[in-house]
């Protein structure tokens, strides 16, 4: 049993080069990375029990492929440069990835994935604790840090924002798990052109120094995973759309809604896809209505919510009634999107670096308690169905007249913010013994209100939300039956 006073060993650090020169050079950040300089490096891990042979064996197996992986991806091997006119590149220079060897043997399995709120030990399985991006000028881009635990082990992987979001972060994760089983050919190579909505001739210039996170770590949290199956999401969806269960489209209609929407391209070879667009229908609503009417409320009556708008909206309703605020308060939820196929002409589902943005959604908690769940499920649908081109480029736009690091926090006590996806393949991740029990993140960019979707582990359109929160607020929502009535 793990205790407050115990800490990881370190066994061993070293520099893991690529094991072929990069060929790329420099790569300028884009409109989508430049905010991202203020933010933690994102640090996402996977569980697992341990494998069938020595941990000497399983590091030198990691070792050999990370610097496989590394040939694939330049930018993770490179660093941080600003040049003379202020624009930040990363220089594909192979200078390599960190590489930790930890040994937390007075951890279990159990200790991680029975407690019911997500231990500070957690946070240990991590490099890199506390670095912004910005500290990739003279901090290598990536960092892995494999920790052995009593009956299992962890792979943490410590990425600079400012080069990946979580699309490309999963690509590079997915691609490590490939290469470390033997794969000749990677699956999904990474897409290095930048081609993210314009070449901007923007600048942010920091003349006070290395920009600094928006919000404080100091200030006190409670993170918990709540998991919710595929019949509590689909509940939540039914109940959402309660009022059009005769008009809402065949499930076959909407998949192919899917396909469009997001530019899959399915057939007969692709093992799992339908699977796959199964459980991305679980996150965000295809644009179904076909009414002509200019009358709001008609529209409104044809607006079939999505199933994760339907749990995004439940979240909110609970946390804005466990907050206790002003019912006059104008309070926001922000959602990240992935903008890759938002954009005209649409860009690779693979291109490396940052390409979300953040939609927010604004109301008073008096407004979302007064109604039912659905009113505040389709505030939510509206912001992302009329999410296209020209938004993305109107925020760009807004961007460059006053250049500015993301602001990442909960200003007013009234936010919450949604990151990461169900949608990303976490749970594909084999590096030769088996899939990932579970999916853990460290404390990079937490603070009241910040949440991050992942898929759950049996697939199917299950979800898994990690919720962090102020002590009193969650204690709020872990009464609130509203909302703990789909958890399980």
């Amino acid at each position: 049993m793990a205790s407050a006073s115990s800490s990881p060993t370190l066994i061993s650090r070293c520099t893991v080069l690529p094991e072929q020169n990069s060929k790329i050079g420099f790569l300028r950040l884009s409109v989508s990375d430049i905010p991202m300089l203020s933010c933690h490096y994102i640090q996402k891990g996977l569980l697992f029990t341990l494998p069938p042979f020595p941990i000497d064996v399983l590091v030198s197996l990691l070792k050999r492929g990370l610097s496989q992986t590394l040939s694939h991806f330049p930018p993770l091997a490179g660093r941080l440069i600003t040049d003379s006119n202020g624009y930040v590149h990363v220089s594909c220079n192979d200078s390599g990835a960190d590489f930790f060897h930890v040994n937390a043997t007075y951890l279990s399995l159990s200790d991680i994935l029975s407690a019911l709120h997500v231990p500070d030990y957690v946070k240990k399985l991590f490099a890199f604790d506390d670095a912004i991006s910005y500290d990739g000028h003279f901090k290598p881009i990536t960092a892995v840090q494999v920790t052995e635990l009593v009956d299992g082990v962890f792979i943490g992987c410590t990425v600079n924002h400012a080069v990946v979001d979580g699309t490309s972060l999963w690509n590079f994760f997915n691609t490590f798990s490939e290469v470390c089983r033997g794969a000749n050919r990677i699956s999904n190579p990474p897409d290095f052109r930048r081609n993210l909505v314009k070449d901007s001739p923007a600048v942010l210039r920091f003349p006070d120094g290395p920009p600094k996170l928006t919000f404080s770590i100091d200030e006190p949290l409670r993170e918990r995973i709540f998991h919710f199956s595929r019949e509590a999401i689909l509940e939540l969806k039914s109940r959402a759309n309660a009022h059009l269960r005769k008009k809402i489209l065949p499930v076959e209609t909407e998949i192919l809604g899917k396909v469009s929407n997001d530019g899959w391209k399915v057939n007969s070879n692709d093992n799992g896809k339908m699977t796959a667009l199964l459980e991305s229908l679980l996150w965000e609503s295809n644009a179904v209505s076909n009414n002509s009417e200019t009358d709001a409320e008609k529209v409104e009556e044809e607006v079939v919510v999505s199933s994760f708008q339907s749990l995004s909206a439940q979240l909110w309703r609970s946390v804005t009634r466990a907050r206790k605020l002003s019912s006059t308060k104008s309070i926001t939820f922000r959602m990240a999107v992935n903008c890759r196929h938002r954009l005209e002409p649409r860009v690779d589902p693979y291109y490396f670096g940052n390409a979300i943005q953040s939609i927010p959604t604004v109301a008073t908690p008096g407004e979302i308690l007064s109604h039912d769940l659905r009113w505040c499920a389709t505030l939510l649908h509206r912001n992302v169905v009329v999410y296209d081109d020209a938004a993305v480029r109107r925020v760009v736009e807004e961007w460059e007249k006053n250049p500015r690091c993301f602001p990442l926090g909960n200003f007013d006590g009234g936010m919450i913010t949604m990151g990461s996806s169900p949608r990303f393949p976490m749970y594909d991740n084999d590096f030769g013994w088996g899939r990932p029990l579970a999916v853990r993140s460290g404390r990079a960019n937490k603070f009241d209100g910040k949440i991050s979707a992942f898929p759950g582990r049996e697939g199917g359109g299950s979800v898994d939300l990690e919720v962090c929160l102020a002590p009193e607020t969650m204690t709020g929502l872990e009464a609130d039956m509203e909302f703990m009535q789909y958890v399980s």
